[in-house]
């Protein structure tokens, strides 16, 4: 069955009384023994004949304990109700407690009267306990100035201080006891959330951290490893002592600063002290030796870089799109020169690197797009912008990697 929601003009309204008469559950085991227990105490005081009024008051128009029986067996009855139907238990408890004026008197009635005025601020909706405050505090006044009023007397006042104590009394209380609890379920509800953001926080951060190692690693490694794949491949598909020997040694090389380069990203993850000297970030000084590496393992790398002075992030998120690059081009591009530019302009670090465009007939290293997933984001978090793709050119197509770089937080990308 498809449910529908309602528009906000005819929205669930709050139950009413005959709601919670039709729709009683089980009574709180609690309640249960507060009906028996004061069902029992008024029992007791009927039987030994303590009434809260003589049977010669002008009020009382029923004599003898029998007539007492019926409000102290309602409110008993309302006890039940005091948790699950606490409005309906109000209504039905001020029918048996103004029936109880007329006859003698129980103080186990008034007493449970109390509960069931306290239980229905406590456990009713909000705008029911607001209004039971005010209608109690309105009755106590008039109790208070009406009997005065007429009579004239001190003792007349008595009347207002008992109304107060039986309703206005326990109406109090339960607003107090509900606001303290309300302000415990707010306490308690903001630490789930605190402790709910922190979590969230700590797993954003392992996810960037995780993000940035993954980073750190493909850009540390890959070059080698693609130049090690690319070599090997050669030298088992080409038949030649001398071209196998070369190879072997550009095998060797890569494999050993690749082992270098694990072990200074081992070092960052062990964040190792004492003796050991601080892992060194890499800078743009080292683009001249990046380029010469790119110039062993095969590619025509030229090199044309005047960056000046930049920031530590710059620098490094700038080498590592520059080393990536080259990676990219070690493994896919065409023969042909590959060209490297780094240049301010309008507080921007740009860069900028082209190489051919095409297939090449030579042995190829498997990519997986990380590298441009990797520079994306790296220029993503310095507010920069990025682009990669084929574009036509003079000396035929060309694959152009540009970033541009802010060189101080904050400015436009």
């Amino acid at each position: 069955m498809q449910s529908r929601t309602l528009p906000r003009n005819h929205a669930r309204a709050e139950p009413t009384v005959l709601d919670e008469a039709m729709a009683l559950p089980r009574p709180h085991r609690f309640d249960v023994y507060v009906a028996v227990g004061g069902l029992l105490g008024g029992l007791l005081l009927v039987g030994i004949g303590l009434a809260t009024r003589p049977s010669r008051d002008p009020i009382t128009l029923f004599d003898g304990p029998w007539p007492i029986l019926l409000p102290l067996v309602v409110l008993a009855g309302c006890e039940l109700m005091r948790r699950t139907a606490p409005r309906t238990a109000l209504l039905i408890g001020t029918v048996a407690i103004c029936a109880d004026v007329f006859t003698q008197g129980n103080l186990a009635t008034v007493l449970m009267f109390t509960d069931i005025v306290y239980a229905a601020v406590l456990y009713g909706p909000l705008p029911s306990a607001r209004r039971i405050q005010w209608i109690t505090g309105l009755l106590t006044v008039a109790a208070t100035l009406v009997p005065f009023a007429v009579w004239r007397t001190p003792e007349a006042l008595l009347i207002g201080v008992v109304v107060g104590i039986v309703a206005y009394g326990p109406a109090g209380t339960g607003w107090i006891v509900r606001n303290h609890r309300d302000a415990a379920e707010a306490a308690r509800l903001r630490a789930e959330q605190t402790a709910l953001l922190a979590e969230m926080d700590r797993s954003q951060a392992v996810a960037a951290e995780r993000a940035r190692m993954a980073r750190e690693l493909h850009d540390m490694v890959a070059n080698h490893l693609s130049a090690i794949a690319i070599h090997s491949t050669a030298a088992l598909s080409i038949d030649d002592p001398k071209t196998s020997q070369e190879a072997l040694s550009v095998i060797r090389e890569n494999s050993v600063e690749g082992l270098a380069e694990m072990r200074r990203l081992i070092g960052i993850l062990r964040d190792a002290g004492g003796d050991t000297a601080p892992v060194a970030t890499p800078t743009l000084d080292g683009l001249d030796a990046l380029a010469e590496g790119a110039r062993t393992n095969g590619l025509d790398v030229h090199l044309d870089s005047a960056p000046g002075t930049v920031p530590a992030p710059v620098e490094l998120a700038a080498y590592r799109i520059v080393q990536e690059s080259l990676t990219n081009a070690l493994k896919h591009a065409s023969p042909g020169r590959v060209t490297v530019a780094l240049a301010q302009r309008d507080g921007c670090l740009t860069v900028a690197v082209t190489s051919p465009f095409g297939d090449r007939d030579g042995p190829r290293a498997p990519g997986s797009g990380a590298g441009l997933v990797g520079m994306r984001e790296r220029v993503a978090l310095l507010g920069g912008e990025f682009e990669a793709g084929p574009e036509g050119s003079a000396g035929g197509k060309m694959w152009v990697v540009r970033a541009r770089l802010p060189l101080t937080e904050g400015d436009p990308a």
